[in-house]
């Protein structure tokens, strides 16, 4: 992985965007989509991971965090491999799923580390917050991602996005308002 795409500064908020192998649309299934949640939620709880966006799309999901108790890198290394031994097990379990399964087991063919399934590109590709409008930016971009991609038409319809919390309706993660904790500019 390049060393340009890591986060270096530990504390700092930062924008990530974490991608299924082959684009794979994983997330339009609820119970795929409610693995990556649950996962967030875990680490907001026990890793110290501050949610201040997100938007969980069909085949990739976007994030603004921060961590201030743990590396960020370390975090989202734990999140994505917990996240591919649960999708890998809900997989299994239904026929149906077989040809995703076959994909990420193909793709695990391909790297040279022991691995049985891979479900993530690498990376996480990190992209530091460093001023109010840079936030703003990728906030809206967040936001707007659903739009853009043509499955609702106002950014606050996509259940998997805090476009959601910002519009103060029902959203299946908490986040921190911008204005309330973010710090380094």
């Amino acid at each position: 992985m390049s060393e340009k795409y890591k986060a270096y500064e530990d504390g700092a908020p930062y924008y990530i965007t974490l991608t299924l192998v082959e684009w794979i649309p994983l997330f339009t299934i609820p119970e795929f989509a409610s693995i990556v949640v649950a996962s967030l939620k875990y680490c907001v709880i026990n890793k110290g991971l501050m949610i201040f966006g997100y938007c969980i799309m069909p085949s990739h999901v976007h994030l603004i965090v921060q961590s201030k108790k743990n590396p960020l890198g370390s975090t989202i290394r734990d999140l994505k491999k917990y996240t591919s031994s649960q999708i890998e097990v809900n997989l299994k379990s239904d026929a149906k799923y077989k040809d995703h399964l076959n994909t990420f087991q193909n793709k695990a063919t391909e790297i040279k580390r022991n691995k049985y399934i891979k479900v993530w590109l690498d990376g996480y590709h990190p992209e530091i917050i460093y001023s109010n409008q840079f936030f703003f930016q990728k906030l809206n971009y967040i936001h707007n991602n659903p739009v853009a991609a043509g499955l609702v038409a106002k950014p606050e319809d996509f259940y998997y996005s805090s476009a959601r919390n910002y519009a103060g309706l029902d959203a299946p993660l908490d986040i921190i308002f911008e204005s309330q904790q973010l710090t380094r500019f």
